[in-house]
Parts: C-alpha cells; structure tokens; sequence
C-alpha cells in the first residue's frame, strides 16, 4: 500500500491508499470512497466488521488493476470535516477520479468500486460526471438516505445516528494498523434530528434527485435481506439512471450473508469483473450479452432473469383485511386476509403502548420473546398453491387515532404450517419476515408527480397533524421483493406503531415516551384495507 495525498478544489487534503500491480501497465483504476479509513484494510475481510466493504483488494491488483481506496474528508488520514454525503465530499469525488486519471500509471478510465457506504458514494460520482469516470459498479447501496433510513416512512431511526455513527467513529479512533487516531467531532445525531423533514439538508444529499444524471455504464448489485436500508437504492438507481445498465438482485440472507458474498472472489470474477474487463478494458467477454436483470426468488434457490423491472406480465393481487379470526396464530386480533372483497367487514382497534410490551412491541409467550404476539394481525388461509410476487408492494391502509399523530410500522410475513400441539399451547407459528413499510401519518402527503399507482411518493415536507377520530387512507409502501409463498403457507400482515431491537437488531426505531393512544384500523366496504402484491 503507498499512501498520496491530493489537493482538492477548497484546499482540503485527501488522502488515498494505492495498491498497484508489481509491473507493467498504466493500468485502469478503481475508486473506492468510504469514511471507514483504508488504515483498517489490514483486516481480514469478515463479517466481524460489516464496514469491510471494499471486496477483494488483491483480486483486482492481480488483473491489472490499481485499486484507488479513498477517506472521504473528515475521516482516517484525509483533512476537513465529515459531511455525511454533503456537496464538498461529492466535490472530492469528481476532484479524485481526475486526479487518478492524470497518474502517469493509470490508464485514464477509471470505475467506481465498493458496497455500502462506497456505493453510496458512487451515486454522487457518476452523476457529477467527472470526465475520466467510465463505469460504477454500485453494490448495495441507497441513494435516499432521508427514506430508506434516517427518517423511514417519517420515523425517526436510530440506525444512523446512533449504531453507525458510533462504529464509524470508533474505527477511526483505533485504526487496525496502529495509525494514529482520528477523533470526529461531528455530532450526526443532533445533525440528523435538526432535519425532520425533506428538506435542503437532505436534497443535497440524495442521490435519487440526481440518478438521471447517471450515464456511464452501470451494474447495480443489491440484496434482497438489505430492504431495511439499501435494497430499493439499488433498483432505483438502475431504473433511473441513463447508460447502458445491468441489475442483480441478490438472495442473500441477511447483512452478514451479503457482507461475506461481496468479499468474496467468486462473486466479483462471476459478477463484477466482466463488467469491468468489459468497459475499462475493452475485453469482448460476452458481458453485453447478458440479460438485462438477474434477481434471486427467496424462499427457492431460482434465480430468474428479466428485461425490466418489476418484470413483464406481474399482475397486481388484492388481499382484503377482515375481522375474521385465522385460528393460526395468538396476537392482539388474529384477524384474516382475503382474496375477495365481500370478506372486508368491521374495524379493529388497540390501545399503546401495550402493557405487554417488553423490549419495543415484543412481548412474551411460552417460549420466550413473542414478537407477533402484541401487534395486528390479518392472516391468510393457508395457499392452495404457490404464489410467488417480484415487483413494488402496497397496503392501502384506513385508519384513525385518538392522537393527533400516529406510525404504522408494516410487516409482510410468511407463516409457515404450525403443528397441532404447539398451537395448543399456544406458541406462535414460526413466520419468515419477507418485507417493511413504514409511514408517520402526519407525512401522509403524496408528490403526485412522483407517485405511481404501486409506488406511492411522500413529500415529507409539511407534516399534517390528524384530526383525532377522523378516518384517513394511507399508502404506504412496502419495500419491493422477490418471494415465493410455498403452498400451505400463510400470507400474514403485522401492523403496530413501534418495532424492537430483537427484530431490527441494527435497524431499530425508539419507542418515543410521547405515543400513547389508541388506533383503529378500518376494513368495511366504505373503507377496505387492501394489501396489494405483484404476482408473477
């Protein structure tokens, strides 16, 4: 590793670590851009350390390739204040592809590298435009970090604020080659909270207003399990974005899954290097051929390909809630989920916070922490066949409250067939989570030139207290996903209006001491709650 220095355009000092093949070249660069300080890649890439993002540094050196890994400004060895994707650190992203380009052993191309953060990086990268750039390939990555984390639905997370932020902050402090600390006196917290709503803070830092800006070649990789925090970045930025462009949609099981498959060699000589041999080097490898979308169905081992997304021929299935008890499951109501709409009858309420609330919403049953015992439930019959859905999902919600503001935290769930016995005793069936949605209710305003019939787009500018009592509907969009429900399975739908650290481990939202009251959630013929699934 040889560590350079550059100056970019306000004076600031970025420093970079290069890792150059032994002979030969110039060489075609990739850039990869993180705060988490390229000191700390003396560690081994495991899922120990889910900030490890940057793939396999050796593979692409032994390619011929100069692997570029940047500190953005405020972090590890680089100078100025971390902005946390401000205008300046996107400024030294143009400045540092350029820079890279003019070395005497580069190329001139360079691509864009990285998962996570360095993805979200790449956004800003290849919308700014810089000349040299010839290609990004952005791995799990959002690109509206108001939405897809920060304020999910309106509600305030705790993701970035508090786990992130005091991660990032400890692995500049003790840097795995024993460099020296780097204190950040950045308060992300108080920076976050001061922006409640959508606005110039965050349209700043959102890619998403600026990925049809986006024309150099692109392979957008993202992971299904990441629906809690990157999953519709990745479709997004490959629906908008206006070069040629490929989408890979992985079936990785969780965070830890999808960290240990980015680091992996065989998924970036499989997936990743084709694209690059393909646009820095020019090999005719067949890459072009490939199809347009590759996504993996959870709940099989099938992966499918398609020529856009969602992908031709999904039809749109409406599943009413009703009142009618599933008998499959112990929860607040244990109400039903019906292919037809005659089933639609009736209202269900709750009071909160629940007094048997333990950790969040999860309460306790017979074997332990019980997270579906204390919320809503509308449940299916079991299915007579499969039923698989890939696309934009949707809950037309009518509600009311007791309050003057009120969160619908939305589960979409796969309950699976439960034994005799252990219903008897009343344990809960084991249930996979498939997706989320989330919505404050005073940011029920939709953008109507960005909504969608499936894709509901809310301003969160103004926020629109309730009129306690009145009845509302509320879109609210579940994250998109590929699944299939096995037959004899059930389609479960949770709602509450909190979540727990026992479920969201990384992705939890704070039980605010405020919330307190009472909902009522509506499914009659005036006002039929709908949950809408694309199905293949």
């Amino acid at each position: 590793m040889q560590v350079e220095s550059v100056t970019v355009r306000d004076g600031i000092s970025i420093a970079v670590a290069l890792y150059l093949p032994a002979a030969g070249g110039p060489f075609p660069a990739l850039l990869a851009a993180s705060p988490y300080r390229f000191d700390n890649n003396v560690l081994p890439p495991s899922s120990q350390f889910l900030w490890r993002e940057t793939g396999p540094i050796d593979l692409y050196v032994e390619h011929g390739y100069a692997y570029v890994n940047m500190d953005v400004r405020g972090c590890g060895r680089s100078g100025g204040s971390f902005e946390f994707l401000g205008k300046n650190e996107q400024h030294d992203l143009y400045d540092v592809v350029q820079w890279i380009a003019a070395q005497a052993w580069c190329s001139g191309k360079v691509g864009g590298l990285g998962q996570s953060y360095f993805c979200m990086s790449q956004w800003f990268m290849a919308a700014h435009r810089p000349p040299a750039l010839a290609c990004i390939g952005a791995h799990d990555g959002l690109n509206d970090p108001y939405r897809a984390s920060v304020y999910n639905g309106g509600i305030p997370g705790d993701f970035f604020p508090g786990y992130w932020w005091q991660q990032n902050r400890i692995i500049n402090r003790s840097p795995a080659n024993g460099g020296p600390p780097r204190e950040q006196d950045v308060d992300l917290n108080l920076l976050l909270a001061a922006h409640p709503t959508y606005d110039d803070f965050w349209r700043a830092r959102t890619a998403w207003e600026v990925l049809d800006q986006i024309d150099v070649p692109l392979y957008s990789g993202g992971v299904w399990s990441k629906h809690q925090l990157h999953t519709r970045g990745n479709i997004d930025g490959y629906r908008r974005a206006r070069g040629p462009k490929k989408l890979r949609m992985s079936g990785a099981a969780n965070a830890w899954a999808a960290n240990a498959e980015f680091n992996s060699r065989e998924f970036h000589e499989r997936a990743l290097l084709p694209f690059y041999d393909h646009y820095l080097k020019g090999a005719a490898n067949g890459y072009a051929d490939l199809p347009a979308i590759e996504y993996a169905v959870r709940g099989t081992s099938i992966t499918r390909t398609a020529t856009e997304w969602p992908p031709p021929g999904v039809r749109y299935q409406r599943w009413y809630l009703n009142a009618t008890p599933s008998g499959s499951v112990t929860s607040l109501n244990d109400g039903g989920l019906a292919a037809a709409a005659g089933a639609a009858t009736g209202s269900t309420s709750y009071a909160y916070p629940n007094p048997g609330w333990v950790n969040g919403v999860v309460g306790f049953g017979p074997a332990g922490p019980d997270p579906v015992r204390r919320v809503l439930t509308f449940t299916s019959a079991p299915l007579d066949a499969d039923l698989e859905i890939a696309g934009p999902i949707k809950l037309e919600l009518y509600a009311s409250s007791t309050a003057p503001d009120t969160d619908f935290f939305v589960k979409l769930s796969d309950q699976v067939p439960q034994a005799e016995s252990d219903r008897a005793e009343g344990r809960n069936p084991i249930a996979e989570t498939v997706s989320r949605g989330w919505l404050r209710a005073s940011h029920r305003a939709l953008d109507p030139e960005r909504s969608t019939e499936m894709e509901p787009y809310h301003t969160h500018a103004a926020p629109e207290p309730l009129v306690p009592g009145a009845v509302y509907r509320f879109d609210i969009s579940i994250e998109p996903m590929a699944y299939r429900f096995a037959a004899g399975h059930r389609i479960r739908l949770e709602i509450v209006n909190g979540d727990s650290a026992l479920t969201e481990m990384l992705w939890t939202h704070y039980y605010r001491p405020d919330k307190i009251g009472a909902d009522t959630i509506y499914h009659d013929a005036r006002n039929p709650s709908v949950l809408i699934l694309p199905v293949t």
